[in-house]
């Protein structure tokens, strides 16, 4: 399950009981199979006796991240994104113990939380000076969009991606004590972003773990905005309300 790992990770997880999160964008109201690694990784982290995170991206997800993907997605509004993040929420539940009392039961958190009261001055103020653009373009997941074979490029939205998942991290390292985030491999560029902010403005230490993607047969990657997705919630064919 584990495709890349940063020095250190797993000296990390053995030394004590350790925060880890995975991200997860609420544009859709329902997990997919792409996430069901990750979500995996968070049970088989919490049942080792760790403390999982999971942060549904309400901020996040107005934007859009880039990676693996040919196109901009369509932006959400606020309604929908609320709708969706309660329907992800529910989801979770059955496979994370949030209600118990043990130490390392599992938090949901929301990055709408800490970013709707940010200015975009504040941000590039306090977040943008720690990061150099030639760090940022250095990422696949940018230098694909822009690459000569690339029709569409990229949107400044998109390419503070990298900068609002970074500040996640840092944010969830401050004050949840998290020392890893862990993804799918196309995550492996925002998250080291993330490590990198932490280092150079906290002067702290930080993880990164990535799990395979799973991929359709094409090849591509199986994603709530992408074509012949699976959901991981039974609906009907009639009017798509989850079974019960």
């Amino acid at each position: 399950m584990i495709a890349d790992m940063m020095p250190g990770t797993e000296e990390q997880l053995q030394k004590e009981m350790t925060s880890a999160y995975v991200g997860i964008d609420p544009t859709a109201d329902s997990l997919h199979i792409g996430h069901l690694v990750s979500v995996m990784m968070l049970k088989h982290l919490q049942r080792a006796g760790h403390r999982p995170i999971a942060l549904v991206g309400g901020a996040t997800g107005m934007i859009g991240d880039p990676s693996m993907k040919s196109a901009e997605r369509n932006l959400l509004d606020e309604e929908t994104l609320r709708h969706n993040q309660d329907c992800i929420k529910k989801q979770l539940a059955k496979f994370l113990d949030f209600d118990s009392d043990a130490p390392n039961a599992a938090k949901l958190v929301n990055n709408y939380d800490w970013m709707k009261d940010y200015s975009f001055l504040n941000f590039i103020r306090d977040i943008g000076k720690h990061i150099t653009v030639n760090y940022m373009m250095a990422k696949e997941s940018v230098k694909k969009r822009l690459s000569r074979e690339s029709s569409v490029g990229m949107s400044f939205t998109e390419f503070s991606y990298q900068l609002l998942q970074g500040y996640d991290y840092m944010y969830l390292y401050e004050h949840e004590g998290c020392r890893l985030q862990m993804g799918g491999t196309d995550q492996w560029g925002n998250i080291t972003t993330g490590t990198e902010l932490i280092r150079r403005k906290l002067g702290g230490e930080a993880y990164a773990l990535t799990c395979p993607l799973i991929t359709k047969a094409d090849g591509g990657k199986f994603g709530k905005t992408e074509s012949g997705n699976v959901c991981l919630t039974f609906r009907h064919k009639a009017d798509r309300k989850p079974l019960q």
